[in-house]
Order: structure tokens, then C-alpha cells, then sequence
């Protein structure tokens, strides 16, 4: 009988490995600049907006809205095929980053524009021991 099909997981380098040290114990870190302020995601080697170096790490809130989405139906490859349907999102993070991720939960079964979301991650896997993030439901706080 043949192997089921892998996932395929990040390797981490210079500039991500804090984000994912950060995930695997789930925490959402983000790069910001120590020039300029700006909050960036993925992390970069320097700042996408002034161009500083080795910008510093932040821990951030993990909330954010849905911008946009979409279903998956086809897999990219027969690692995913158990998975289908899911739901593929764009969610701005209140600190101003934008993060694509799965949805989970109530939030991938009728998403809607705006809906108020919580970033989490799987448990860590893998060689590199990578947690993935991903969305679900958040009621906002007022």
C-alpha cells in the first residue's frame, strides 16, 4: 500500500525563524521597525517601508478581520485532498499586517467580509517542529 501523501511544511531561515519559534509555542510575533514604526508580515531582512535593517520583533494581538476569502475544491496536491472543502483567507491584522491562512470553525462554514477573527496554530510538526496559523471566529471586544 503506498505512503499517504505528505503536507508540505515551511523551512525556516535567518528572517522567519522567530516567527516560527514563536508560532510552535503560539505566539503571532511580528517584525517592526525601530526607524520608521511600521509593523511588516512576512518577515524581511529590513523594512519593506524605509528600508532599515534587521528590524525588531513584536508580540502581536492575533486579531484581525477577514478582507477576503476563498473555497478550495481542487487540491494542489493529494496531500490536501482530505481537507476539501476549505477556506483560504486574507486577514488584516489589527496591527496592520495582512496574513493568508485557513479558516476554521464557524468562520469557514459562511464567511463574511469584516467577520472578526483570532490567528492560532496547529501544534507543531515536522522536522523544524512548525505550527501553522490559522483563523477562526472572535467575538470583538467593545
Amino acid at each position: 500500500m503506498a505512503e499517504a501523501p505528505v503536507k508540505p511544511l515551511p523551512t525556516p531561515n535567518a528572517d522567519t525563524l522567530p516567527f516560527w519559534e514563536a508560532a510552535a509555542r503560539g505566539e503571532l510575533r511580528l517584525q517592526r521597525c525601530d526607524a520608521c514604526g511600521r509593523t511588516q508580515f512576512p518577515p524581511r531582512t529590513i523594512c519593506a517601508k524605509c528600508h532599515h535593517p534587521a528590524p525588531g520583533w513584536v508580540t502581536a494581538s492575533g486579531r484581525g478581520r477577514l478582507v477576503s476569502h476563498t473555497r478550495v475544491h481542487r487540491p494542489p496536491s493529494a496531500a490536501f485532498k482530505p481537507d476539501l472543502p476549505y477556506v483560504v483567507a486574507l486577514v488584516a491584522l489589527e496591527e496592520g499586517p495582512r496574513i493568508m491562512v485557513t479558516l476554521r470553525g464557524a468562520a469557514a462554514e459562511a464567511p463574511r467580509l469584516g467577520d472578526a477573527l483570532r490567528i492560532r496554530f496547529d501544534p507543531p510538526a515536522g522536522p523544524h517542529g512548525i505550527a501553522l496559523p490559522y483563523a477562526e471566529q472572535h467575538a470583538p471586544e467593545s
